[in-house]
């Protein structure tokens, strides 16, 4: 047998990882996040009409999670989600054709420009730290607090 060819006699390992159970455990959370945001009375009713379309996405959820209140650049938002500079711009823009973020000088470089929440965007990252909230304490109450507890820790400890 060759060294590329696999002498697996069953191929199961592949969705049966940490990594596989990460990553289903957090689409479904950000899936939930999304459903809750869109009947959240304080999300402007287009942007709720979006989030239940499906027109928004766990991708848009990085600008929420990653946008510094003051406000931040392109490259370091990029950064801090994860993605390439020209993805994040892509989801920037839908962002601020929605509302959500505006484009503004930068105070202390006039040659760059930083990324803020407008007062919708503010309303919205309310929305979505109320959706977080109650999406850990479904998560909580369909595993136990212990096992939550555990699960925190120990993803807090293999992240950093």
């Amino acid at each position: 047998m060759s060294s590329t060819e696999l002498s697996y006699p069953h191929d199961s390992w592949r969705q049966a990882h940490l990594g596989h159970w990460m990553d289903q455990a957090l689409q479904r959370f950000d899936a939930r996040v999304l459903s809750l945001m869109s009947r959240n009375e304080n999300v402007p009713l287009a942007l709720s009409n979006l989030a239940a379309r499906g027109s928004l996405s766990a991708s848009h959820i990085h600008i929420t999670r990653h946008l510094a209140l003051e406000g931040s650049r392109l490259t370091e938002l990029a950064r801090r989600a994860s993605m390439s500079k020209q993805a994040m711009g892509k989801l920037v823009d839908q962002c601020e054709a929605w509302g959500l973020v505006c484009r503004i000088d930068d105070p202390r470089d006039a040659r760059a420009r930083q990324i803020v929440f407008t007062p919708i965007g503010r309303s919205w990252l309310k929305a979505f730290e109320q959706a977080v909230a109650q999406a850990e304490a479904e998560l909580r109450a369909a595993v136990g607090a212990e096992v939550a507890t555990v699960i925190a820790i120990g993803l807090e400890a293999y992240a950093a």
